[in-house]
């Protein structure tokens, strides 16, 4: 049975009040889309039955449930590929230099989503760096979605997953074979640290960010929520530090303190 207009509003106000997500009524069938497959999951016996118990109790589980659900989850091993070019060889290179007195990195993905981007940035760490003891590298990995975090931790990717991306060399060095899926090896899994983070809220303590990876994430958001975002990123990265945007997104007409750069053929944003 299909969604009547005044439940997809209902879907949609739940979701922008818990994650700011937008969706519209144009967003229609992605709505019922996804929620008819979360239902088959819970054994609901429709999509009108879950909307149901999430009218009767809409700050409970099944909320949760359904905000999951509407996130977008497309990544892969170095996506769009020049930002990693430009992490590579210039910025992780420059900020080993800045850094070598402390000798402390800390990075953050958010919007994680099931870990590719974390452990793209965990292998070129370890190609340039290796296993010094003397560096303290923090990763800090993020998401809304608590599957997507799990799935984070275990660093469990299946062939078309690795296929996406992922050069052959660097499946030699750092993944196993697990049953017929591959996992991350140990040493960069203990790089990575998980943990549930809703962007369009408060953010919580965190040490100084030398490099933030935010892509394609504020495409989601209204204007006033990508503002207030980018002013607490702005906050919990170092005044030297590096934020990296999607190909679609861009500070301009939304928080001029930042600055653009181009390095290579990359876009990075600095705090002015």
């Amino acid at each position: 049975m299909s969604l009547s207009g005044s439940d997809v509003d209902f879907i949609s106000q739940v979701v922008r009040a818990r994650s700011a997500i937008v969706l519209d009524r144009s967003k229609e069938y992605l709505i019922e889309s996804r929620l008819v497959t979360l239902a088959r999951e819970r054994g609901d016996e429709s999509v009108t039955d879950l909307v149901r118990q999430l009218r009767a109790n809409p700050n409970g589980p099944v909320r949760d449930a359904v905000v999951e659900a509407m996130t977008t989850n497309e990544t892969s091993f170095f996506r769009d590929g020049h930002p990693f070019m430009a992490l590579s060889n210039t910025i992780l290179p420059d900020l080993l230099v800045e850094r070598g007195r402390e000798r402390s990195l800390n990075i953050w993905c958010a919007a994680c989503s099931s870990g590719q981007e974390p452990y793209t940035i965990a292998m070129l760490i370890q190609e340039l760096i290796g296993a010094d003891p003397s560096w303290r590298v923090r990763l800090l990995a993020t998401d809304i979605d608590s599957k997507m975090l799990n799935r984070t931790k275990e660093g469990i990717y299946n062939q078309f997953e690795i296929n996406r991306g992922l050069p052959a060399p660097l499946l030699v060095r750092y993944f196993a074979r697990h049953g017929m899926n591959y996992q991350v090896d140990p040493r960069l899994r203990s790089m990575i640290e998980t943990k549930f983070l809703n962007l369009a809220e408060p953010f919580p303590p965190m040490p100084p960010m030398d490099i933030v990876f935010l892509r394609n994430v504020l495409i989601y958001f209204d204007v006033e929520t990508k503002r207030a975002i980018l002013k607490q990123v702005k906050k919990a990265l170092r005044p030297d530090g590096y934020l990296f945007l999607g190909g679609a997104e861009t500070t301009m007409n939304v928080d001029e303190g930042w600055e653009r750069q181009t390095i290579g053929r990359a876009a990075v944003y600095r705090p002015r």
